[in-house]
């Protein structure tokens, strides 16, 4: 087994979590807010999460500037030195290849990174810790990036999948393929074949392979990783350089993994939920008997099924007959649209930053 002084952790909190508007704005995303009433944000419950098996100066949280004085603000623990802020979003490729960098510059050149979205649900902590820790072991053994996988238990066509090929060790296979989001008839195809998993957004690195990776897979990093290299190095404080901005816009997915022939999937064995849209949200663990959820709101519902409400503190939603809908009001802005009407949300959010309340 690896030190686990090796371990590190990167967490991405610097989305808009813009479908899951008016709910997540730009001004305050999904990341930042207690969705569940929980007392603790999304955020705050990943960097709990890893605080359980990764030591606290080795977590890291990558965020846009504009959020820093949110993550500041939710977790005051964390010295500002482990916090990257990001001058303009790039693409989780960006943020993943500068919170590389920063590791092996000032702490670690043979950091093991484990790199996780700020807002996931995941239950089983203690199954969640060991197939972590197994994830590390193995790419501080391996020449590959590693991503995580869960067995699917419907058709969904909100995720990315993960086709498997050989197994390389016991719960670690190679991968053959990655599809982003199919249409219905794919999604179900592949839950029959057996051969796929969910692909659920968190993977692990060895620093230095995963930087080999980028240059390969990406030549403008060649001419900038040096330069950015040098620039990290210096000062206490992770100040991202400005011409971070030049580089291209990418997603660690499409830029690195998909097509990347040295890339591993390991099955994971926890409960996950991607909370990336009003429709994710129907949680049975939340869920009243006739499968609607009250996000923190107070509610009476007659004969309603199967619907998502989010009202302000103060407010009472009396709701009759109502199905599949979601009811969301913030910031003046009241939305009462079918859940799975993801266009006419889209169109609500578009025309409305054009057209401002006045």
């Amino acid at each position: 087994m690896i030190k686990t002084n090796q371990n590190y952790c990167l967490i991405l909190a610097g989305g808009t979590g813009s479908r899951l508007w008016p709910m997540s704005s730009e001004e305050r995303p999904k990341q930042f807010q207690d969705i569940f009433g929980v007392g603790r944000t999304l955020l705050q419950q990943t960097y709990d999460r890893f605080l359980r098996f990764i030591a606290p100066d080795h977590i890291y949280i990558s965020t846009c500037r504009d959020y820093l004085p949110l993550v500041q603000e939710q977790i005051p623990e964390i010295p500002r030195s482990q916090i990257i802020a990001e001058p303009l979003r790039r693409g989780t490729l960006a943020s993943v290849a500068v919170g590389a960098l920063m590791i092996a510059a000032k702490r670690d050149a043979q950091a093991n990174v484990i790199c996780s979205p700020a807002d996931q649900l995941i239950s089983d902590e203690d199954t969640f810790r060991d197939d972590v820790v197994q994830g590390l072991d193995f790419v501080a053994h391996t020449d590959g990036l590693l991503t995580m996988g869960r067995r699917p238990t419907r058709p969904a066509t909100d995720y990315g999948y993960i086709q498997m090929g050989d197994e390389v060790r016991e719960g670690f296979l190679k991968v053959k393929s990655f599809t982003e989001k199919p249409a219905r008839e794919y999604a179900e195809m592949f839950m029959q074949t057996g051969e796929f998993l969910w692909n659920v957004g968190l993977f692990m690195f060895n620093v230095q392979v995963m930087l080999r990776q980028i240059i390969r897979q990406v030549p403008a990093y060649e001419v900038e990783m040096p330069r950015m290299m040098r620039g990290l190095a210096s000062g206490e404080v992770c100040e991202v350089p400005e011409f971070f901005t030049s580089l291209p816009n990418l997603n660690i997915d499409y830029g690195v993994l998909e097509g990347n022939e040295n890339v591993f999937v390991q099955q994971a064995h926890f409960v996950w939920k991607d909370l990336g849209s009003w429709d994710s949200l129907q949680i049975d663990e939340v869920a009243d008997a006739d499968g609607n959820v009250l996000l923190d709101t107070q509610a009476m519902l007659c004969g309603a099924q199967g619907n998502i409400i989010r009202l302000p503190k103060g407010r009472m939603a009396l709701v009759s007959g109502l199905k599949d809908f979601v009811v969301v009001e913030e910031d003046g802005v009241l939305m009462i649209c079918p859940k799975h009407d993801v266009a006419t949300m889209r169109r609500f959010r578009n025309e409305l930053k054009m057209k401002p309340l006045s």
